[in-house]
């Protein structure tokens, strides 16, 4: 970065978003003591301190403050007029952010984004996989992408798919321990927990004409990875919530069945959010088409293609 006033506010909120000058040095490729004579040319400057060092700790000055406020205003309305000029280009570029769930994100984004790179090789995008929702504006993502209710009601979100949960078990299961008739039975069933974020432990919440229904279970097995506790359903352990995304071809092949159709379960539809759609970049809005394009609506739990879609790959 060379040292005019934009390169100065990149170098400031890269200081910032990672609260170390060690951390934001490696970032751009430069030695820590060049960091600190950057950071120490930018104040003098300035003629103000910016950050309160010690050996351990870094923290913002109240100027520090109003300039990471302004410097991220300006660097966003910077970005926003570039891609305002550049709107009749028809190739999208620059670099793209995404974070996506671990094992959704594993088996079915990161292949749309090596498709998404080969159709557009002047967009580079960095993929992180949380397990836990993360702040859009703070971590620096530009979109995210995840099943269920949005944690920030105040973000922009698209949603991309349906997706709809339900009670399964293998038959192997249900003839062993019988099939439960009503979610009062679901007390004395084996049941596999999949711990969630801070979802209460072992709370199924339900809705039947209308009310809603709550029910505490009980198993023997619990994870807070989805892809296990599916495997352990296929292997006869007990009644799990699982979204049909996850199920379709398992049921389509037989190896689980749903249990209390009749009894709704809270969705967990697929949505991708952004900040703001005022300073969406162009390749921002070029790869959520291409999620769009390429995410198909799942099948029901009865194998039905739903209307007027057709999805050819679901994760394993």
């Amino acid at each position: 970065m060379k040292n005019d006033p934009t390169s100065d506010m990149q170098f400031f909120v890269l200081v910032a978003k990672h609260g170390s000058l060690a951390a934001a040095a490696r970032a751009i490729d430069l030695t820590p003591p060049a960091a600190t004579k950057r950071l120490a040319t930018l104040e003098s400057r300035l003629g103000v301190r910016l950050l309160n060092r010690t050996t351990r700790t870094l923290s913002l000055t109240s100027e520090g403050e109003t300039y990471l406020q302004y410097a991220t205003r300006i660097l966003a309305e910077i970005t926003e007029m570039e891609d305002a000029v550049a709107q009749a280009r028809s190739t999208p570029r620059g670099l793209l952010r995404v974070n996506a769930t671990l094992g959704f994100g594993r088996t079915t984004i990161a292949p749309l984004v090596s498709a998404f790179g080969a159709r557009y090789p002047e967009v580079e995008v960095q993929m992180e996989v949380t397990d836990k929702p993360i702040d859009l504006v703070e971590s620096g993502f530009d979109l995210a992408i995840r099943f269920g209710a949005l944690p920030d009601k105040r973000l922009n979100a698209r949603k991309i798919m349906s997706n709809r949960r339900f009670l399964c078990a293998s038959p192997g299961y249900l003839e062993r321990h019988g099939t439960p008739r009503n979610l009062a039975d679901l007390v004395n069933h084996r049941c596999i927990i999949h711990r969630q974020n801070d979802d209460a432990y072992g709370i199924w919440r339900f809705m039947h004409h209308d009310h809603s229904e709550v029910v505490k279970v009980h198993g023997m097995l619990s994870s807070n990875d989805g892809d296990i506790v599916l495997g352990w359903a296929l292997d006869g352990h007990g009644i799990l919530i699982r979204s049909e995304w996850d199920l379709a071809k398992y049921l389509d092949s037989g190896r689980l069945k749903i249990v209390l159709p009749e009894f709704d379960l809270p969705a967990a539809d697929l949505f991708v959010y952004y900040p703001s759609k005022r300073n969406q970049t162009i390749r921002a809005r070029a790869f959520i088409d291409f999620l769009v394009e390429h995410l198909r609506e799942p099948q029901d739990h009865q194998g039905n293609r739903r209307k007027g879609r057709e999805r050819k790959d679901r994760p394993g």
